[in-house]
């Protein structure tokens, strides 16, 4: 198989908040050639990288707010998110768990930080990735899907090189819990000092990856530091990430969807038309209901 080059190394860009709970690093889109249109499938990538939240009694996060055409994908490395929306979906997302919410048609829906773990504060990183949905599925009905850590799909590499957890798609034949409406491979490569990973995806894929935590190598040539995101080219279908020290990476690729992106706040269709009508739906309160 032909080695995928590195296209860009994205340093963190400037923080900014999203609602008073999260501190974020916006890598999908960006001012680096990320636009929605080269990393689709991937439209958004926001990083909230490790920051200490001191305790509060009133727990921070983001109010209740719609989305449609898409799906949300938040990751918990440190500390703890709760989840509801007016589907009925909700849950707590915990260190190494996943949550994967599928809007397409439209919901309301508020995250923030964990009641208990708020009282208490402590470290906090979380990565929420949005999923564009193609055309024919982005008025599907709304789902939502819990992955916990402990039901993940994981392999263990070869002379203690560490763990892939598997997401989405498939790692050595071992499939991710995440049902996705495209093929996407979406995975937390978990090094130790001097661990090796090999990835294979086919050469059309957008792919990309997030240094999570620790710094690493990219085909034995680029180094990668923690905080730092990475842009593959689609030149080839294999690279490789070796560990300076112990490391966690995020590994994504998927299938791009070759349609138009009309994308406007939450909502993220194909028509100008569309977005208007998605104005029009959550104005009229077809979104359902949710206390804030």
């Amino acid at each position: 198989m032909k080695k995928r080059n590195v296209e860009l190394v994205v340093k963190p860009t400037q923080t900014h908040w999203v609602g008073d709970g999260f501190k974020v690093h916006n890598f999908i889109p960006s001012t680096y050639r990320l636009e929605m249109e080269r990393m689709n499938p991937f439209i958004l990538l926001d990083y909230n990288s490790k920051i200490n939240f001191a305790p509060s009694q009133k727990p921070l996060g983001v109010g209740v707010h719609p989305h449609r055409g898409f799906e949300t994908v938040t990751i918990a490395y440190k500390g703890r998110v709760q989840h509801h929306d007016s589907s009925g979906g909700g849950g707590i997302i915990g260190e190494g768990d996943v949550q994967w919410m599928t809007a397409a048609s439209g919901v309301l829906h508020k995250e923030y930080h964990e009641k208990e773990w708020s009282k208490k504060g402590g470290e906090f990183q979380m990565v929420q990735l949005w999923v564009n949905l193609p055309a024919k599925d982005k008025m599907a009905k709304p789902k939502y899907q819990a992955i916990p850590n402990t039901e993940m799909g994981k392999v263990v590499l070869e002379n203690n090189a560490g763990v892939i957890e598997v997401i989405a798609g498939n790692y050595n034949e071992v499939k991710g819990k995440a049902n996705t409406f495209t093929p996407i491979q979406l995975m937390n490569a978990k090094l130790n000092k001097g661990g090796e990973a090999t990835f294979n995806f086919p050469f059309n894929y957008n792919t990309a990856l997030l240094v999570i935590e620790g710094n690493i190598t990219v085909n034995n040539s680029e180094k990668v530091p923690t905080d730092n995101f990475v842009l593959f080219a689609n030149d080839g279908e294999t690279f490789t990430i070796t560990a300076s020290d112990k490391a966690t990476v995020l590994i994504m690729s998927g299938e791009p969807i070759n349609e138009p992106i009309a994308a406007h706040g939450p909502f993220v269709m194909n028509t100008r038309k569309e977005l208007i009508q998605a104005f029009e739906d959550f104005n009229q309160g077809k979104f359902g209901y949710l206390e804030d």
